[in-house]
Parts: C-alpha cells; sequence; structure tokens
C-alpha cells in the first residue's frame, strides 16, 4: 500500500447532500440481483458504535441498513470465504485499508465509483474516510492531567507497574503495528526502543484480545492507563478518561469504504456509500462515536484531538509481522509456549 498522508485539516470543505446527489431511491428498493431482501443494503465492517450513521441513513432512504461487525484480524478470512460460498451477501465493505486492497487484488470491489470529495483520496475503488486512532488513554481520577505521560517512554516508568493495560501483540496485530511504528517514527535509535520495551515489560501490563477489551478496567479504577482508542472517551461517557500524549504524534490504522462487485443490492450499495462519505455521515461518526475522519474541519468533541497530528502505520508484509509476532513473544511472553 502506498504511504497514505494523513493531516486533519482545519480548512472548511462541505460537500453537496450525498443523498440527493445519489442514484433514485425507488432504484435503490427496486429487485436487482437478488429479490429475497428488498429496501436494504448489507454493511460489512470492523467498526463499533456506529448505529447513529445507520439509522440516519434508514431515516433518509426508507431503506433499511443492516451492519454485520467482523474483528480487523478475521476480516479479510471471513470474507473471502463467505463471498466465495455464498454465505455472505454484501452490498459494501468497510475495513482498514490493506484489507480493502487485498480484497480489490482478488477481483471483489466494483470499479469504478461515483465521484466523491477529493479528500476521500483518488482511488478508483476504494475511497479513504478515517483513521483507527491508538493513543493512551487513561483514568483521570487515577491520573491527573499534568502527571498524564508527556512522552510514550514516559509508559515504561515505573509509577506505572501493574497499572496498564493493553492488546497482546504477540495476537493483535494492530498493537504490533504501532509499537513497531513507535520504533521507526518516534524512537532516537532500536536500543532507546527496545529500552522502552523493557520499562514496559517490568511493568507488568495486564495483556486483553483487543482494543475494545481494555476500557472498561481504565474506567473501573483497576488499570490507570491503557494502550487503547481515545474515541472511548465518548462512547463510554461519563467514564473518566483522557487521552495522551498531546506533544507527539498520534499513529492509527487508515480506514476506508467500497461497494462489492457482487453487491445484490447495488444501486442501494452506491447510495448507502454515498452517504456514508457526507459530511452529514462524518459529523455524526466523529461526535457520537469518537472517529477520527479525514473530512475538513470535522473533530470529534475529544479536548485537544482537533490538534493532534494523526500518522499512519505502516503496512507490514506477513514476512514483517511473523518476525516482530516472534520478537515480541519472546519479549513480553519469554515462558510461553511457541504456538500459544
Amino acid at each position: 500500500m502506498k504511504t497514505l498522508w494523513i493531516v486533519l485539516m482545519s480548512l472548511a470543505l462541505t460537500a453537496p447532500d450525498a443523498v440527493s446527489r445519489s442514484p433514485d431511491i425507488e432504484a435503490a428498493k427496486a429487485p436487482t440481483l437478488t429479490t429475497s431482501a428488498q429496501g436494504k443494503v448489507f454493511f460489512y465492517g470492523n467498526m463499533t458504535g456506529i448505529e447513529p450513521v445507520m439509522d440516519a441513513f434508514s431515516r433518509k432512504s426508507n431503506i433499511e441498513g443492516i451492519y454485520t461487525r467482523v474483528s480487523s484480524s478475521k476480516f479479510l478470512s471471513t470474507v473471502l470465504a463467505g463471498m466465495a460460498t455464498g454465505r455472505i451477501e454484501a452490498d459494501v465493505l468497510q475495513a482498514p485499508l490493506p484489507v480493502l486492497q487485498a480484497l480489490k487484488n482478488e477481483g471483489l470491489l466494483a470499479p469504478p465509483l461515483p465521484p466523491w470529495p477529493e479528500w476521500t483520496g483518488t482511488d478508483d475503488t476504494i475511497r479513504s474516510f478515517g483513521v483507527e486512532c491508538v493513543a493512551l488513554v487513561y483514568n483521570r481520577e487515577q491520573v491527573l492531567p499534568e502527571d498524564a505521560p508527556k512522552r510514550y517512554e514516559d509508559l515504561a516508568d515505573p509509577r506505572w507497574r501493574n497499572r496498564i493495560v493493553m492488546p497482546d501483540p504477540c495476537s493483535h496485530e494492530t498493537t504490533l503495528s504501532w509499537l513497531v511504528g513507535l520504533k521507526e517514527a518516534v524512537f532516537p535509535s532500536e536500543a532507546a526502543w527496545i529500552a522502552f520495551l523493557e520499562g514496559l515489560v517490568r511493568n507488568r501490563p495486564l495483556f486483553v484480545p483487543s482494543f475494545g477489551s481494555t476500557p472498561q478496567s481504565i474506567e473501573s479504577g483497576e488499570k490507570w492507563i491503557g494502550i487503547s482508542l481515545p474515541k472511548y472517551i465518548i462512547t463510554r461517557a461519563p467514564a473518566p478518561l483522557d487521552w495522551a500524549p498531546r506533544v507527539q504524534p498520534l499513529f492509527g490504522t487508515p480506514r476506508g469504504i467500497a461497494v462489492t462487485a457482487s453487491a445484490p443490492h447495488p444501486h442501494a450499495a452506491r447510495l448507502f456509500a454515498d452517504y456514508w462519505l457526507s459530511k452529514e455521515a462524518m459529523t455524526l461518526l466523529a461526535r457520537k462515536t469518537g472517529e477520527v475522519v479525514l473530512a475538513p474541519g470535522v473533530h470529534p468533541p475529544i479536548p485537544g484531538m482537533d490538534n493532534a497530528r494523526v500518522l499512519p502505520l505502516r503496512e507490514l508484509s506477513p514476512e514483517e509481522i511473523g518476525k516482530w509476532r516472534d520478537v515480541f513473544r519472546e519479549t513480553f511472553h519469554p515462558n510461553r509456549p511457541r504456538g500459544n
């Protein structure tokens, strides 16, 4: 995947109303490739908390949006197998850009899409809309803002011993890529990065399967800080959560959306994708679910996030993922049998 630049722009840009410039509503509801579920659109993605967008689309179009969430780690294999066997009837897919690119390479995405706002990129099939942003999320009742980490290096400070929760990088690829991203873009040398990892190990973090498993122990006070997603500041409100560090860039996985080549309801699929990329939908994603989106001037209502510098994590090859998984297994779980 080409390096994707992600800068949260401050210029205002208002796209035309998505539904009004999309294919005719009645055409979207009419029989297309199947007759089993008219007036519906089937949407597969890896995001949580998108109900406000689904509900708004259904109200505006009178088309029922049916969402199925698939975890990032299983998305590619699940969709490939499901579409090959006919178990999945997918009209629209949302996923990390590398996953969508792999599906495009298999000929499973529809080219080309109608013209979209310029900020979504230039690909004729996959449109970029946001980034799954990773940060250090902490409990502000346990940690005062002035005591929160100022730099990633601070997470290795002994004061955080037994107070950290994070996804296990041996099984969670985004956390694996995040740690590698810090090595390549933040730490001045490999020795400094290794010292950080060693300090993190000494602090005995609690390992969980995914980002979705991190906020509960932070908001309860069991753990004070976690490698997590700042969106939880919105979705877990009124939990006392905040984010750090404020002086270094944040990193995350670029996200995109595409219509499938075999969409059972191609008109409804394009209508939905069109709406998803509208400023109205991007504003709902940002304000209601805390998502970091690329639409100019649209920011989640998280203090300080409008000034954050967000950079994309580099796509790692399968060989690199295997290499770093072995490194992190030896670093974090030296006594764990290989394969566990």
